[in-house]
């Protein structure tokens, strides 16, 4: 499992582009027939990929987090966005078609995950993050995500935020988790941006061809940096920093957050005249 630690924000201006995409980028991500794990240590979420192919995938013991079994004392989120597939969850399968979504808590000693089809295999993406309490397990469709509208298409910013792991839908401990789709035409996310001190967060970009990218703001308002973005690429997002971006094209991206408190509009939000 590979680790990210924390920045302060005055070592991030000193950053050139490189030691940016070493220090936030998760370019690892969905390898087949693995099993991928990323530890951060902004509010200690894990972000991660389980793909399937002809074998089924179990989410096992992992020594860093020095516990019997994975969700001892955590809780976890999961979107597909590849194949078709299901998960095994304490002995209990689920259908997990693409979009589907499932929360998984803290308590659950066996988590393993399958393709219907390893040609055309199942994509797992996982936030997990520390859990105090156990709650109901719950399948969640896009068709049952919370839907929210936003944005415009004449400053190229409609979408449409589902929200998945999150108090409109299912209760969590600190765990939110959502997909975020922008309609034709747009390609402008989260902006204009905002920055959230109680909560970090992480973006998966996804839904672009070979030669799309994202270029992903971050930074404090007042010198901000970037970082191009490839399909299937995360970015780790200290709460200090904005976490907005622009692409070639429209995309889909996968946000995830934990920390102090779930509420999602609590955050501070920032003008585009103040951004440098």
């Amino acid at each position: 499992m590979k680790k990210y630690y924390s920045t302060h924000p005055s070592d991030f201006k000193k950053y050139d582009t490189k030691e940016v995409r070493e220090k936030y980028l998760l370019d690892n991500l969905f390898s087949h027939g693995e099993v991928v794990l990323n530890y951060s240590f902004d509010d200690r979420i894990i972000v991660g990929s389980v793909v399937p192919t002809d074998t089924v995938l179990e989410l096992g013991v992992v020594e860093e987090l020095r516990s019997d079994f994975f969700l001892e004392r955590r809780e976890l989120g999961m979107i597909n966005i590849g194949g078709n597939g299901y998960v095994v969850i304490d002995g209990e399968k689920f259908t997990m078609n693409n979009s589907d979504g499932f929360y998984v808590s803290m308590g659950t000693k066996e988590l393993s995950f399958g393709s219907d089809d390893a040609a055309n295999p199942a994509k797992f993406y996982i936030n997990s993050s520390p859990s105090h309490k156990v709650l109901p397990n719950k399948h969640i469709p896009l068709t049952a995500a919370n839907k929210v509208v936003l944005g415009d298409l004449k400053t190229s910013n409609s979408r449409t935020i589902n929200q998945y792991v999150h108090p409109a839908v299912c209760e969590s401990a600190q765990l939110c988790m959502g997909m975020t789709i922008l309609d034709e035409g747009s390609v402008w996310n989260t902006f204009p941006p905002h920055t959230h001190d109680r909560r970090m967060e992480a973006y998966l970009y996804f839904g672009m061809d070979e030669e799309s990218a994202v270029f992903h703001m971050m930074g404090e308002a007042e010198e901000t940096r970037h970082i191009v973005v490839r399909n299937e690429q995360a970015i780790i997002s200290p709460s200090w920093s904005i976490h907005s971006g622009v692409g070639t094209g429209s995309y889909t991206f996968i946000w995830g957050m934990c920390g102090e408190n779930q509420t999602f509009d609590d955050m501070d939000h920032i003008k585009p005249s103040e951004l440098k």
